[in-house]
């Protein structure tokens, strides 16, 4: 094989589970030689790894296909491997419909796709993955796959069953990650709330989350709990240890009972009001962000109400809702998609406005408090970071004037607020934190 032919352009789409994925990838074959490009354009191969969560996700996935596709005719690009969770759900009808693809790969189907750039899967690197950018954040995935059925999701049918990490081989992990440069981890799976359970035959996410926090990480962060039965001890834990973020996010997805039951979440409104207090007493200063879903089958305008006053009850510090995506292989495909597109857009416009402004008062408050910020870039003169209740990409960013302080990503610094907007911090770097 030429050099050239061991250029790849790599993209990586959909969630931090990818994101993981593509790492993973990555490490392996750029121990065969590969190089991988940060453009399409110097490569001979492309491989896009899809997402194909909801329509939206989709539809880009197709779109960056046909791209690649464009690139091949036009002769400069030889090859294009298609992987992830497109490749799940519609093989055959991608192979039939876009057959200049060279290659279709599931999102457990590692070893076949470096066959198919002339790499080969090694076992003792199983653990390494080559970081994205920025390096001092990464994602440490405890578990594979999903043993839920929630009816609006496809995941399980995806991803397969819920497979949790064995503790000793995740820590091995979080320190090759470490020693990459990584401060600060967060913690994925589709479900972090079952983690340990199929392997130890009991909740391990707490005994996990002791393990890293006796690691020199700056920040760790859990993203992704499912409600029901969600271990409450972890919350303890999170308010004894200083490198743990006051932080969680807890896709609750609905409030109304009867949706609750139909989305089979397990839980009901009371229940998801007593784990919300109960986790707020045990740590007044965290922070919860939740996911909710507007527009289900059947979902009357009552019932949208309801969700209304639940989000504006409860006040969650982050909040996002997506429009119900009628998904062909999830079990809510059976139900009929009763409620409008538009206005389904609409309902979820208008939780996003009743969230804009609880963002806007809490975000308020913070104003003139000293907080500390992982810087994540540095534009001109202005450095852009996060606070500990700031998740990558998903929350908040905070605007920090550098004030004669030399700061890079990846610094943590002591800022004062000066000013905000529902979802900014606007502030001046203090001093750079050790």
């Amino acid at each position: 094989m030429t050099e050239q032919s061991n250029r790849v352009f790599l993209l990586s789409l959909g969630c931090s589970k990818n994101t993981v994925d593509s790492e993973r990838l990555m490490a392996q074959a750029e121990a065969a030689g590969v190089v991988f490009t940060e453009s399409a354009s110097d490569a001979e191969t492309i491989i896009i790894n899809t997402c194909g969560f909801i329509a939206d996700a989709k539809e880009e996935s197709i779109n960056e296909t046909l791209a690649a596709i464009t690139e091949k005719e036009s002769g400069r690009v030889r090859k294009i491997f298609v992987m992830g969770c497109l490749p799940e759900l519609y093989r055959s009808e991608l192979q039939t419909e876009l057959p200049e693809v060279d290659g279709f790969f599931g999102t457990r189907e590692l070893p076949a796709i470096l066959t198919a750039i002339g790499a080969r899967y090694r076992s003792e690197l199983h653990l390494h993955r080559s970081l994205t950018a920025p390096g001092h954040t990464s994602f440490l995935k405890i578990s594979e796959g999903c043993s839920r059925s929630c009816s609006f999701c496809s995941i399980p049918r995806i991803r397969g069953p819920y497979i949790s990490q064995p503790l000793d081989q995740l820590l091995r992990e979080a320190r090759l990650l470490q020693e990459k440069g990584v401060q600060e981890l967060n913690i994925i799976a589709q479900d972090i709330t079952l983690y340990g359970v199929d392997l130890y035959g009991r909740q391990m996410l707490n005994d996990l989350l002791l393990r890293l926090s006796d690691m020199a990480f700056h920040w760790i962060r859990l993203l992704y709990a499912y409600p029901l039965n969600f271990p409450l001890e972890v919350i303890e834990t999170m308010s004894q240890r200083g490198n743990i973020c006051n932080y969680l996010d807890l896709p609750l997805q609905h409030c109304n009972d009867r949706i609750l039951r139909s989305m089979n979440r397990g839980i009901t409104k009371e229940g998801e009001l007593a784990l919300i207090e109960a986790i707020r007493q045990k740590n007044p200063d965290i922070r919860l962000r939740t996911t909710m879903i507007a527009g289900y089958p059947g979902e009357t305008r009552q019932e949208f109400e309801e969700l209304l006053e639940f989000a504006a009850t409860v006040r969650f510090d982050r909040l996002g809702c997506f429009s119900y995506c009628h998904e062909e292989f999830s079990p809510a495909f059976a139900l009929e998609d009763s409620v409008h597109e538009e206005e389904k857009q609409s309902r979820t416009a208008e939780l996003m406005e009743l969230q804009e402004g609880i963002s806007e008062e809490k975000n308020k408050r913070l104003e003139g408090r000293e907080i500390a910020v992982c810087i994540d870039r540095i534009e001109e003169n202005t450095a852009w970071g996060r606070t500990e209740w700031d998740a990558p990409e998903v929350d908040n960013e905070c605007s920090l004037e550098g004030a004669g302080h030399t700061i890079a990503p990846g610094s943590f610094c002591l800022a004062r607020i000066d000013g905000s907007s529902p979802y900014e911090l606007f502030g001046t770097v203090l001093k750079v934190l050790e």
